[in-house]
């Protein structure tokens, strides 16, 4: 499963918006819900600060 880097993250909302699942939510930073996340890494390729690691 992918892994946000908190230090990272700008909260851009650019992986929130790429997940087709709705797996993941930004307040500060984006956090992903483990149980609605299918492993696509399309919030890997969108992220703008590489701030996601799968």
């Amino acid at each position: 499963m992918p892994t946000i880097k908190e230090s990272e993250c700008v909260g851009c909302g650019a992986c929130a918006d790429a997940c087709p699942e709705g797996a993941i939510t930004v307040d500060d930073v984006a956090v992903i819900d483990a149980e609605k996340c299918i492993e696509c890494g399309k919030c890997v390729d969108e992220c703008p600060s590489d701030a996601i690691e799968e």
